[in-house]
């Protein structure tokens, strides 16, 4: 009798199909079935539209009261989009959430199991936040700048769509928060921790800065000048605070894309090497 051929083994489960676009409907599938993340959102657009018009409610009613020198500086549009300081820190949230939480419940184990291929998983899941990012931080950008200058009203002056700077400031402000909750997931791969990925993103975003702007004043203008966060956010400015120690919008962007791309290579270097 002869003996019977082996049977080839099965592949891995989901392999076959671990395409690219598999793997961004399968993130995208895990990401809107989140109860987190329509939190996280309406909470994005709550306080970066509501808080930004009533800012701008409260601002222009002093107008009359500032000083020249402010008068002179009067930013419309920078104060529509106030909000956006504490908006970034909610989309850092949702970019680390999306990541750690895999880590916290075990199923990254799973997503690695389907989708083999450790960098399309992180490249599914970095892109699937990333345009979530952008389309909710540009809807809060325009609605925060149009009913912010409603708010404005007749109290002060108003900027339009059409002064200079104003379109780029808004479509950058959504840029801006994209690339914020693109570097909070990098941080969650790197610590694989919710609570860690954001405390470190609060560092970056607010403790760092704040403690480096108290070392002497040739060291703190460059820190301004060059520190990721602060300079990205010149990409939804209009009006320039220090223009002689301030990058341009672009090369402060430029300046946070490059940071963040920096963390990613680390983070994907540390997905390959390390076990789930």
């Amino acid at each position: 009798m002869s003996a019977a051929s082996p049977t080839p083994a099965a592949p891995a489960s989901g392999a076959p199909h671990a395409t690219v676009a598999n793997a961004l409907a399968s993130e995208w599938l895990k990401l809107r079935s989140l109860r987190s993340t329509w939190v996280t959102l309406g909470v994005a657009v709550l306080l970066g539209v509501g808080l930004g018009v009533l800012i701008a409610h409260l601002v222009a009613g002093l107008y009359h009261q500032h000083r020249p020198a402010a008068v002179v500086n009067w930013d419309p549009t920078a104060i529509s989009l106030s909000a956006l300081g504490i908006v970034q820190l909610v989309m850092a949230v949702l970019g680390a959430m999306a990541v750690t939480g895999e880590y916290s419940s075990g199923m990254i184990r799973t997503s690695l199991t389907a989708i083999p291929c450790r960098g399309r998983l992180m490249a599914a899941k970095s892109a699937t936040v990333t345009l979530t990012a952008l389309v909710a931080g540009e809807v809060i950008a325009f609605a925060a700048f149009f009913l912010g200058q409603l708010a404005i009203g007749g109290s002060a002056p108003q900027a339009s769509i059409g002064d200079a700077h104003v379109l780029r400031a808004l479509f950058g402000a959504g840029l801006y928060l994209a690339v914020i909750a693109l570097l909070a997931c990098g941080i969650g791969f790197l610590v694989r921790s919710t609570a860690a990925a954001i405390s470190v993103m609060v560092a970056l975003l607010f403790v760092l800065p704040a403690i480096l702007s108290a070392l002497p004043l040739s060291w703190s203008e460059v820190i301004d000048e060059y520190w990721p966060t602060l300079a990205g956010a010149q990409v939804y400015g209009v009006i320039w605070r220090n223009p002689q120690h301030s990058l341009t919008a672009w090369a402060g962007f430029g300046d946070l894309c490059l940071f963040t791309a920096i963390v990613l290579v680390a983070a994907y270097w540390l997905l390959r090497v390390r076990n789930a």
